[in-house]
């Protein structure tokens, strides 16, 4: 669009004018929406330390409480590696467990445990049945493979696992009426407080059992004493896991929010520079503009 200068090479005042009024609306429209993404940003990064802080003191209390927990579920997979049970040829039926929680904020600490599983039932979904522990693994399973999932429960991460919490999901699985000869629990296995690893534990079936060729190195058992033993064994490799796996998650969110923390107090640097610059150049622009008016006159 071409503009008809006046008469002394210059614009015509009502578009000089209107010029102005945009330079100044368009610089302070910018200047508030810095404003308020500062705000907005320095607001995300007290809520991250926060998130932190409070992640640390459960964490310490998580890893304090797994040191107690380790010999109970290295003790329950002993007996298995002991006994040499091994899962059954004709039946092919599996049972995977997957131990996750309903919190997030934790980096991809849910997503490794479904993405082992979901290898698993790529390679024979018809054959597997999985049981999610946690809204996460949930979610993230059901969308493509809902009817694989035979139980779910929710409530898990608020508050620390407990062997009676373990206790109640040993015996919703026993008692969901699933033949399988196999079995195994997926979870995080700690290690230190930036690392951990998906690991998996065997479970076996009361038939895998009691076809182990060295089960006679026991004495006095029979398949009551034996169904017994699986039945608290369960119970016992469920709740290590969960503490494995709480362990894990809160050492992953404790190390998530400092990361995020540090990337916000970034992020207030550039925005803090740029709302600066642009303040200093609409401050300037004025001061051009009314000393250009007061040559003018």
């Amino acid at each position: 669009m071409f503009v008809r200068f006046g008469a002394f090479g210059k614009l015509p005042a009502n578009i000089a004018q209107n010029g102005l009024v945009d330079q100044q609306q368009r610089g302070m429209a910018t200047l508030k929406a810095i404003s308020i993404r500062l705000k907005s940003v320095k607001n995300i990064q007290k809520i991250t330390q926060s998130m932190k802080m409070v992640s640390a003191a459960k964490y310490a209390r998580a890893e304090r409480e797994l040191k107690a927990v380790r010999p109970i579920g290295s003790g329950a997979q002993q007996f298995y590696e002991k006994a040499e049970v091994e899962p059954p040829a004709d039946v092919p039926q599996k049972l995977v467990i997957a131990i996750s929680s309903d919190r997030g904020l934790c980096g991809a600490c849910h997503t490794s445990v479904a993405r082992h599983i979901r290898n698993d039932l790529n390679k024979d979904g018809e054959n597997v049945k999985v049981v999610c522990v946690g809204d996460k693994s949930r979610s993230i399973l059901q969308r493509l493979y809902g009817k694989n999932i035979i139980l779910a429960c929710n409530e898990i991460g608020r508050l620390p696992p407990t062997f009676i919490d373990a206790s109640k999901l040993a015996d919703a699985i026993l008692k969901s009426d699933y033949k399988f000869g196999s079995g195994e629990i997926v979870y995080n296995k700690f290690k230190s407080v930036v690392s951990y690893h998906t690991s998996t534990m065997p479970v076996f079936s009361l038939q895998s059992v009691t076809a182990a060729p060295k089960l006679s190195i026991y004495d006095s058992l029979d398949d009551e004493v034996v169904q017994s033993y699986l039945e608290f064994s369960l119970a016992s490799l469920l709740f290590y896991a969960m503490k494995e796996g709480a362990c894990s998650e809160q050492s992953s969110r404790m190390t998530a929010m400092d990361n995020a923390s540090k990337n916000a107090g970034e992020m207030i640097d550039k925005l803090t520079l740029t709302f600066n610059r642009t303040r200093q150049a609409v401050i300037t622009r004025e001061l051009i503009e009314i000393i250009s008016g007061a040559s003018a006159l």
